[in-house]
């Protein structure tokens, strides 16, 4: 669960910064004490040293401990209360000698003493101790009172960092939520949470965008299917006509009448096979698996015409200024000049040339046929779309759709001219090779 994730990462950072400023504090602390500490044996060795160079006894204080010891080692107690500190080789040094001091840690009936040793001016030196049960117990306090506020800023970061994520994180368990909807009723018009302006905020958009496209791929989807199943009719209907007829014949009719239907029923299955391939071809897009090359516009466009000129016998020139080399998938790129030469050639006179022109990255086929109207221009890119002139017309009407998808796969342009003295001008216009937006 991503609430759950995150919130142990965020109460980890946590404890482990909480962890570290409590052991340093405590660090702090205990230095702090031991300093303490340190100035109250000197502040009192001091005012032994003074009260008895005057002669004077040292009141008694009950967490410490004061004796002399002389040069020869002997050991007389200041006061009754305590336990007798023991002489080191280092304080007996300082008895003897009358310098220097020694300090020194002792543990005297299960009790530790901090001890310090100075020389007295008269000779000998004084030892006073002090006991750390006090300083033991101030410890321990401290180490008790920072472990549970410790533990319970770690606590209270683990709560409130779960009911933050809540918070932040709703709107991904709304969309999580909403797309799971999504794909159990194959409901594309659900609508997403709102959007914010955050990562989330993005997240869904991205998402709406994405459901935007399906939106469209599926209405094109039902739409390509419909007008499939119209333009399907008109030959399925032909074709099951001649065959009906043919076969309530049965052989009674006419060489010529026969020759017809025969010829009806060979011209409207030649039709629907290449309405057929027409509709698999747009439908899947074969060429997508095509990985994009270099393209040289203008041979590309030569070899294109050179296949007409063979199959249809007119006269096809090829006009470059400048040719371009583009990158897009080569056999894809070949299809679509294809269909534009043979839109060419279905819609001119016969005897009348075509040309390809080549200008950079623009290819344009013009022919010599009756033009296209303007109000025409951008509709002969849809599917099944035919003019009010050429409903007669041989052909599917998804040849220039299928330039169009192609085209539009590689980040180009299509357009639909009229050319200056008569006919129609009908290509392409790729991008530039660092706007190339190749599917």
């Amino acid at each position: 669960m991503l609430r759950t994730r995150i919130t142990a990462v965020v109460v980890g950072a946590a404890a482990l910064a909480i962890a570290l400023a409590a052991v340093m504090s405590y660090r702090g602390v205990s230095g702090l004490v031991a300093d303490e500490l340190d100035r109250g044996l000197d502040d009192r060795s001091d005012t032994v040293v003074t009260l008895l160079a005057a002669g004077l006894t040292p009141p008694p204080r009950a967490d410490m401990v004061e004796q002399v010891v002389s040069a020869r080692g002997s050991v007389r107690r200041l006061s009754s209360d305590g336990p007798e500190l023991p002489v080191s080789s280092a304080a007996l040094r300082v008895a003897r000698t009358g310098q220097g001091e020694s300090r020194r840690d002792v543990v005297v009936s299960g009790t530790e003493y901090g001890t310090l040793t100075r020389p007295l001016p008269g000779g000998g030196a004084v030892m006073v101790g002090q006991s750390y049960q006090g300083a033991a117990r101030v410890d321990d306090a401290f180490l008790w009172r920072i472990s549970w506020t410790t533990a319970a800023a770690i606590a209270l970061s683990a709560l409130l960092s779960w009911i933050v994520l809540g918070r932040i994180l709703r709107p991904v368990r709304q969309l999580a939520r909403t797309t799971g909807e999504i794909t159990a009723t194959q409901d594309l018009a659900t609508a997403l949470p709102p959007a914010g302006e955050d990562e989330i905020g993005q997240l869904t958009r991205s998402f709406e965008a994405m459901l935007s496209a399906l939106r469209r791929s599926r209405a094109q989807q039902q739409q390509l299917v419909q007008d499939a199943s119209h333009e399907l009719r008109t030959p399925l209907t032909s074709v099951r006509g001649s065959a009906e007829l043919l076969q309530r014949a049965r052989g009674r009719l006419e060489p010529k009448d026969e020759e017809q239907i025969l010829t009806t029923l060979v011209t409207e299955t030649a039709a629907l096979d290449a309405l057929v391939r027409e509709l698999v071809e747009l439908a899947t897009d074969r060429h997508t698996d095509e990985e994009p090359s270099a393209v040289d516009l203008a041979a590309l466009a030569e070899d294109c015409a050179h296949r007409h000129r063979v199959r249809t016998g007119r006269a096809i020139s090829v006009v470059t200024d400048e040719p371009a080399e583009v990158r897009a998938r080569p056999r894809a790129l070949e299809r679509c000049v294809d269909n534009l030469l043979s839109n060419a050639v279905k819609f001119s006179p016969e005897g009348t040339p075509v040309t390809i022109r080549v200008a950079g990255r623009r290819l344009a086929v013009r022919d010599q046929g009756p033009g296209i109207e303007r109000s025409e221009r951008d509709a002969v890119f849809d599917r099944f779309h035919r003019s009010p002139g050429t409903q007669g017309t041989p052909g599917s009407g998804l040849g220039l759709a299928i330039v169009h998808d192609i085209v539009t796969a590689h980040g180009g342009t299509v357009f639909a001219d009229a050319a200056p003295d008569g006919g129609a001008e009908v290509g392409f216009v790729l991008p530039p090779e660092g706007r190339r937006r190749v599917r």
